[in-house]
C-alpha cells in the first residue's frame, strides 16, 4: 500500500503538536511572555493602584529637592503667616537617606536627643513630600514654643501655622498618636511609604496622571 502524508488531523499531526506544547523550553517561554504582558499591562491600568514596585520595570529618577507643589505651598505658609504677624522658620525640607541615616543615629549610636523613628528611605523627608519648621521671635531666634504668643492675639502662634498648614494641605505630626513631631508638615498626596520605596511618585501637579 501507498504511504500517506500526515494530514492537520491526522494522529501522527497531533501527536507532534502535543510534543512540541509539552517541551519544557517552550512552556518556560510562554510563561515569560505571559508574565511580561501582565506586568505591562499593571502598570499602564490604573495610577491609583501601586501594590506592585514600579522600579521592577523602569528606572525611577532620584529625588533632589521639594516637590514643586510642597515647594509652593511652603511659600504661601511663610506669607500667610506673615500676614497675621507670625515669623516662621523653615528648618528643613528635602533631606537625603544618608541625612536620614545620620539624623538616626542621633541619640542611639551618637550624643543628642531622639529626634526621628525613622531610617533612610522611610521619612518623606527623603521624598521632597515634607518640611520642618520654627517661630522665629523678633530678635530672629528660633522657637519651638508651642504656647509663644508673639502677635499678642491671645493664640498660641504654633498653633496658628498649624491651622493655616492644613488649610494648604499639608498634614501635621503634632496630630501622630506614636511619635509626635511638631515642627512637621508633610503632604503625601496619598502615597505611603511603602509606594514611594517601589519608585511611585506624586505628579508634579495634582491633577497630572503618571508616576
Amino acid at each position: 500500500m501507498p504511504e500517506t502524508t500526515p494530514t492537520a488531523h491526522s494522529p501522527a499531526t497531533v501527536a507532534e503538536r502535543a510534543k512540541r506544547l509539552t517541551n519544557p523550553h517552550a512552556r518556560w517561554l510562554i510563561r515569560a511572555l505571559l508574565a511580561v504582558l501582565v506586568g505591562y499591562a499593571i502598570i499602564q491600568a490604573s495610577f491609583s493602584e501601586h501594590w506592585i514596585p514600579l522600579n521592577w520595570f523602569r528606572q525611577v529618577p532620584e529625588t533632589t529637592g521639594l516637590h514643586p507643589v510642597v515647594a509652593e505651598k511652603r511659600d504661601q505658609l511663610l506669607a500667610l503667616s506673615q500676614d497675621i504677624g507670625i515669623r516662621v522658620l523653615i528648618t528643613d525640607e528635602f533631606r537625603s537617606s544618608e541625612e536620614q541615616d545620620a539624623l538616626y543615629r542621633q541619640g542611639r549610636t551618637k550624643d543628642g536627643p531622639i529626634v526621628t523613628t525613622v531610617q533612610g528611605g522611610e521619612s518623606y523627608h527623603n521624598y521632597g513630600l515634607a518640611i520642618d519648621f520654627a517661630l522665629l521671635s523678633p530678635e530672629g531666634k528660633a522657637l519651638w514654643d508651642l504656647e509663644y504668643d508673639g502677635n499678642g492675639n491671645g493664640q498660641a502662634d504654633w498653633m496658628e501655622v498649624v491651622a493655616i498648614a492644613k488649610r494648604l494641605g499639608f498634614s501635621w505630626g503634632g496630630d501622630w498618636e506614636s511619635f509626635k513631631d511638631n515642627p512637621h508638615l508633610q503632604m503625601d498626596f496619598g502615597f505611603s511609604i511603602r509606594e514611594l520605596q517601589g519608585g511611585w511618585r506624586p505628579p508634579e501637579r495634582p491633577d497630572e496622571d503618571g508616576a
